[in-house]
């Protein structure tokens, strides 16, 4: 087995970005308070979804600073996951 100093943070925050951004177009999209199960469960996530769109961009950016801006980075198409979310929750309302 060979092991290397590789982080799996990268894949972490992209998969958080993605299930962030399905987490809140859902919400925009069907109606979750149609079941009670649905929607305690919407309730119940709501909080850490919306410190998730607020949190990941700055961990993106500050990430992108430090790798110096690479094109094939994950955490600039987290960033770009959570502004495209961000603009279209904006727009949507």
């Amino acid at each position: 087995m060979i092991t290397g100093n590789k982080s799996n943070k990268p894949q972490i925050v992209f998969g958080l970005s993605i299930l962030t951004a399905i987490y809140w177009c859902l919400g925009q999209l069907i109606d979750v308070y149609d079941l009670a199960v649905v929607g305690a469960i919407f309730e119940i996530l709501w909080l850490p979804m919306l410190a998730m769109l607020v949190i990941l961009p700055i961990i993106c950016v500050i990430n992108l600073v430090k790798e110096k801006f690479k094109v094939n980075s994950l955490y600039l198409y987290s960033f770009l996951i959570i502004l495209s979310t961000f603009i279209y929750l904006t727009l949507k309302s």
